[in-house]
């Protein structure tokens, strides 16, 4: 049996796994959703909140996003669900949204009443106040700079920022003041789900498309599973790959190809791409494997978005490659990132992948049809070279392009700068804008430590980092270009329209 880290993970997997159950049975109807709650929280005595009741309720949203639906709204029957392109993935639950502070700083006991009054001095807002020789914020005054906390001799000010609205790295995360729940800008917000990953309350999730694949599954449609490279480490050190892939082909998919083997591809038309834009004058290229950094340099830095890469993904790549072999087949990604849920229907890339799910998402599907991958036989799985694979974490693709540069004896100079996680993207973009980047290549990846560390991830990057490094060193094929499939690839598109 799964061990899950926290009683947050654990809940989440109970709903998928019931409304995928349900789904698999046919039986999903408003009425089903409705009763979920009381299947996962039985009896009357609350284990994590205030009462059971908001236990349900929250579990009651959980139980819409996870069937398709949006949160904090009504169901209906339903039917076949898909994502629309610019449609939101990441929502805030408001039932569980615990009202985290909204005054992100306060003044503490620790004032000691001085006389410089340096806190007053440092605010260039006038929002320091003395009563009775004793600090105060006005809150309405505040504009949140942090000069008052630099200034205190005696660190009395402290700073609580909601965990959500702190990690979000384009400031999607806002509150409503009246309500004093946590909203998101949508037009802000690339679905990159570290507000989903940081919240100690679970109160923002993604919605699923778990209902569309367990039905298309029941009903033996033609579908192939494409698998990120970071799922290696995330059912433990033994399980084997070929026990995993043995597993999803149970689940009823024809047959599970490694989007680590599309990485191989991408690296080389990625790095053909590079030494043409160098070539041609450009001083730098941004990579394009990442969705959710492409949206940070979208809505954050629309001046750089000609640096991207034309290069699609390694999903779309070996989604296309899958249609081209098998143009009547469904393709569904199974991989770490929600923001995958998006690039799946962006325009000029819908129909290369079907549907998308998370790790998360795999495991219930695994449960709900009473599969277990220990049990499972294991089968070879050599779709990929060791950079491919390698992906999965942050400078994966920089070393791959620098491997297959040096392979290929190309006399081109490859300086890249990778980054991953909010603030070094933010700080490298900076610098990049300015003309002082340092280098001729930015890999940016909006999780910190790359996709290992993805929103939809089921084990903490600690633990599934050794285990990754530890399995993908068994791939046989040492380089890019001794994974021979290459040569199929080359009559795919793999260019973004």
């Amino acid at each position: 049996m799964f061990q899950f880290e926290t009683q947050l993970s654990k809940l989440k997997h109970e709903v998928l796994t019931e409304v995928a159950r349900l789904a698999k049975e046919d039986k999903l109807t408003k009425e089903a959703i409705e009763k979920v709650p009381y299947e996962i929280i039985k009896g009357d005595t609350a284990m994590y909140r205030c009462c059971v009741y908001k236990e349900r309720a929250i579990v009651l949203e959980r139980a819409k996003l996870a069937s398709g639906f949006l949160a904090n709204g009504d169901t209906e029957d339903v039917e076949l669900i898909d994502i629309k392109p610019d449609e939101q993935i990441i929502y805030v639950i408001e039932a569980a949204c615990d009202k985290c502070p909204l005054d992100r700083y306060t003044v503490t006991d620790s004032c000691r009443s001085c006389l410089a009054h340096r806190c007053q001095q440092a605010c260039n807002f006038k929002a320091i106040n003395y009563i009775a020789g004793r600090a105060y914020i006005n809150q309405e005054a505040c504009k949140e700079c942090g000069m008052c906390k630099k200034a205190c001799p005696y660190n009395a000010i402290s700073e609580v920022m909601r965990p959500c609205k702190k990690v979000c790295p384009t400031g999607a995360l806002d509150v409503n003041t009246e309500s004093r729940r946590s909203i998101i800008k949508e037009e802000k917000c690339v679905n990159c789900g570290a507000c989903m990953l940081a919240c100690p309350f679970g109160a923002i999730s993604d919605k699923s498309l778990i209902v569309p694949v367990v039905k298309r599954l029941v009903a033996k449609g033609k579908m192939y599973a494409v698998v990120g490279p970071a799922i290696t480490g995330q059912f433990g050190r033994d399980i084997e790959y070929g026990q995993i892939k043995n597993a999803i082909k149970k689940l009823g998919f024809i047959d599970m190809v490694e989007a680590a083997c599309g990485a191989d591809a991408v690296t080389v038309h990625e790095s053909t791409e590079f030494i043409e834009r160098i070539e041609a004058g450009d001083s730098y290229m941004i990579n394009s494997c990442c969705p959710g950094f492409l949206d940070y340099i979208e809505k954050i830095y629309p001046g750089q978005k000609e640096r991207a890469s034309r290069t699609v993904s390694p999903m779309i790549a070996t989604g296309r490659y899958i249609k081209k072999r098998d143009p009547g087949a469904k393709v569904v990604f199974i991989g770490p990132c929600t923001a995958k849920k998006s690039e799946a229907v962006r325009d000029g890339i819908k129909g290369s992948v079907d549907y998308v799910l998370t790790f998360e998402e795999l495991l219930a599907l695994f449960d709900a049809f009473e599969i277990d991958p220990t049990k499972c036989e294991s089968e070879i799985v050599d779709d990929a070279s060791i950079f491919g694979r390698g992906f999965g974490a942050a400078g994966g693709l920089s070393d791959a392009i620098n491997n297959y540069i040096n392979e290929k004896g190309v006399d081109a100079e490859f300086k890249p700068i990778k980054v991953s996680g909010g603030c070094e993207i933010k700080k490298t973009m900076t610098m990049a804008k300015v003309g002082k980047l340092g280098g001729n290549f930015i890999e940016g990846m909006m999780c910190e430590g790359g996709c290992i560390n993805g929103a939809g991830t089921i084990v903490p990057l600690l633990r599934a980092k050794g285990i990754f490094t530890k399995m993908n060193i068994l791939a046989t094929r040492k380089s890019v270009l001794s994974n021979e499939k290459i040569e199929e690839f080359n009559k795919v598109n793999l260019e973004r329209q």
